[in-house]
């Protein structure tokens, strides 16, 4: 058991707080039963697992303190309140490696989500993306840090299915994009969401919540697409816009493999 905050491993999770901390180490800190077991079921391996006695009294989370036995560690619950970003933290946390997907060769769907800011509609963006079976997500300087807690929160397991690249410059874009068709999700575009052609290869670019997308993006715009809209209503959330034209996406592409249903 571990009972000092001054303990190297307590000091370690708060330190994964920071975002420079997290690059530097390549490592990670996750809260919660569900994100610690899709990390370990991904492949990811604990550099440490905390857990407090409430887990012990939890079969699922016993189960997966009993399996990585060798790096897990008790702690009270005011540590784990310590350690983690949430005002009532949950009974288990993990220190898991930066996940690292290799990069598609050839990818058909890609998402770039460009300055946005807010943390919970990044993670509801990735989490759509990864559902709606984008390839691979580039993230430019100007966009809040995916491996971020609220991030990972809100993503619910989708950044350990998704090969994600982020702090990238638009020189360092340009390559992952290669020849895709470059869409722009705009309240102002000319040309609605679902008149695109998204069974060819694509990419997204869904702009942040004040500014919209950067210059280097418009500048290499194909489209600039739009959701139609009711009652006046000038915009969207930008994770309901992006997943909005994510799943239509999907959609087409279903249809065209012969395996969407009636109600789809």
């Amino acid at each position: 058991m571990i009972e000092s905050e001054q303990n190297p491993k307590i000091r370690l999770a708060r330190a994964l707080q920071r975002r420079r901390e997290r690059e530097k180490q390549q490592l990670i800190f996750i809260e919660g039963l569900r994100l610690v077991r899709d990390a370990f079921d991904s492949g990811l391996a604990p550099t440490l697992l905390f857990y407090t006695a409430a887990a012990q009294q939890q079969p699922e989370s016993a189960a997966l303190i009993a399996r990585h036995a060798a790096d897990a560690w008790l702690i009270s619950d005011e540590l784990m309140q310590r350690i983690t970003d949430t005002v009532t933290p949950q009974a288990i946390a993990a220190i898991v490696s930066w996940p690292t997907p290799p990069w598609p060769r050839h990818p058909t769907l890609l998402l770039l989500p460009d300055c946005l800011r807010d943390p919970g509609n990044l993670g509801t963006l990735l989490r759509s993306a990864a559902a709606a079976g984008v390839d691979g997500v580039l993230l430019g300087k100007g966009t809040v840090d995916p491996w971020s807690d609220k991030v990972l929160r809100a993503g619910m397991g989708a950044h350990f299915r998704l090969p994600i690249r982020s702090r990238l410059t638009w020189e360092e874009m340009t390559p992952l994009i290669g020849e895709l068709p470059l869409y722009i999700a705009d309240a102002a575009g000319s040309v609605p969401y679902d008149a695109v052609d998204w069974r060819r290869p694509a990419a997204l670019v869904v702009g942040g919540e004040a500014e919209g997308a950067s210059e280097p993006l418009l500048a290499r715009a194909t489209q600039r697409i739009a959701i139609p809209m009711a009652n006046a209503v000038e915009s969207l959330n930008a994770a309901v816009a992006g997943s909005l034209i994510l799943f239509e996406a999907h959609r087409q592409r279903r249809t065209q493999n012969g395996t969407a249903t009636q109600r789809s």
